[in-house]
């Protein structure tokens, strides 16, 4: 039985959510895993961002699958990695 076509979302909407699944939520998992360096240890983040770090993408991967809007979930993606680098940035 075909989907409603209601509940789909348009060809563009369906591109910026795949992007701002793989590559934004990449992003994410890398600035947030950068911001706990500067309270941690580098070596124990690298050790630990090799675990957490594809949990985290996987889940940041489902989440903008959720999202209504593609630019919504691009935006809270980008302004998620911009305060997490900030951190870091300032104690450079």
């Amino acid at each position: 039985m075909p989907a409603n076509k209601k509940y789909l979302s348009s060809p563009f909407q369906r591109f910026l959510k795949i992007t701002a699944g793989f590559i934004g939520g990449y992003v994410v998992m890398l600035s947030f895993h950068v911001f706990l360096t500067t309270f941690f240890k580098k070596e124990y983040i690298i050790i630990t961002a090799a675990f957490s770090g594809y949990i985290l993408w996987a889940i940041l991967l489902l989440l903008a699958f959720l999202c209504k809007s593609g630019w919504k979930i691009w935006g809270i993606y980008l302004l998620l990695a911009l305060l997490f680098a900030i951190p870091y940035l300032l104690n450079r």
